[in-house]
């Protein structure tokens, strides 16, 4: 179960969760939520990355509030701040690297829609975020326009329902270059069948469960490549 933990941010404090393996120690993590905020499923997947050998924060963009309508969640996301969110996502890497069960000097992020979104923000946010896992991402905001050129040596991998494609893939597409352009790497994942929200496996209507372990299963892999750690 995570604990609830506060850090520096936006000329304030954030608060956010905080899960730790069962060893104690492990590469950090950040955790981006959904547009619903920090619900009870972003508290199990940060318990499935503790439990995988990864020491995570899930910093809590909407200061309190979560919601399990769509309409209220669509205003919550729109009237986040990106600049706002990058300080939330390079604070809690930060953080993470303060915490003395955090092993090595550099982290990575994983978030989910409108997470999945600013996930791909995260390593342009802050230099020791070096690798993002981004799952079918939202990019919803006028002023979403990160500084690509900060990926160099870094890598993000992006993981695309196939109903989200139309919308999304051109945007994906126009990244990947970019982040490649700077010198980083982008890898791109189709998932074939699948609906937006494929992960949440509190949604049945969309949940995919062989799309959902293969995707958890390339994210892992890279965290480990990239930060260090064991399979658990």
């Amino acid at each position: 179960m995570a604990d609830t933990v506060s850090f520096a941010s936006f000329g304030g404090r954030c608060e956010g969760l905080l899960a730790v393996p069962a060893a104690g120690h492990g590469p950090g993590v950040v955790l981006i939520q959904e547009w619903w905020g920090l619900v009870p499923h972003i508290d199990e997947v940060a318990d499935r990355l503790a439990a995988a050998g990864f020491v995570v924060v899930a910093p809590d963009f909407y200061r309190g509030e979560a919601t399990t309508e769509p309409d209220e969640a669509a205003k919550l996301m729109l009237g986040l701040k990106v600049r706002q969110a990058a300080e939330d996502i390079a604070g809690a890497a930060e953080y993470l690297l303060t915490r003395d069960e955090v092993d090595g000097d550099r982290v990575g992020v994983v978030g989910f829609c409108m997470g999945g979104g600013l996930a791909l923000l995260g390593p342009t946010a802050y230099r020791h975020i070096d690798c993002a896992s981004a799952f079918y991402p939202a990019m919803p905001w006028p002023d979403y326009s990160p500084d690509w050129s900060r990926y160099r040596g870094k890598v993000a991998m992006v993981h695309l329902a196939e109903h989200d494609s139309p919308d999304t893939a051109p945007a994906v597409e126009r990244y990947a270059v970019e982040i490649t352009r700077a010198g980083g790497e982008a890898i791109v994942e189709s998932y074939p069948g699948t609906q937006h929200a494929f992960f949440n496996d509190h949604r049945p209507e969309v949940y995919d469960a062989a799309a959902s372990e293969l995707a958890w299963t390339r994210t892992l892999d890279m965290f480990r490549a990239r930060l260090g750690g064991s399979a658990a």
